[in-house]
């Protein structure tokens, strides 16, 4: 079936350090050209810490950057962090394909990596 109705990028974020998806983080889905970055899409992770619905139309191929505000998540949570916000710069190729950008996140750290 086409895609046409999933995001063609998509995140998912999982607290290391609780064991569990991290519910509630503001995330702003931004294209980046030599003019500055626009901001085309922006949701918050839900039960399962994911945003499925960054963007409702493809993506052309270019940069882009998903930003993460976890100082706000962690601080909501009493818990302190190292990293306030994070900040993952892609490349996409193609219009066709699906982009998921998964991130796992402990206060002290963070690791990401292109998933399916």
């Amino acid at each position: 079936p086409p895609m046409s109705r999933r995001s063609p990028i998509t995140t998912h974020v999982l607290d290391l350090a609780g064991g569990t998806p991290a519910a509630g983080i503001e995330v702003r889905l931004e294209r980046l050209a030599e003019s500055g970055p626009s901001a085309i899409g922006s949701g918050v992770t839900d039960a399962d810490g994911r945003v499925g619905d960054l963007l409702d139309s493809p993506a052309p191929p270019g940069l882009y950057r998903l930003v993460f505000e976890t100082g706000a998540w962690f601080a909501a949570r009493e818990r302190e962090t190292f990293y306030p916000r994070i900040e993952i710069v892609f490349s996409v190729e193609s219009s066709d394909e699906h982009y998921h950008v998964p991130v796992l996140l402990s206060p002290w750290g963070y690791s990401t990596y292109r998933g399916s």
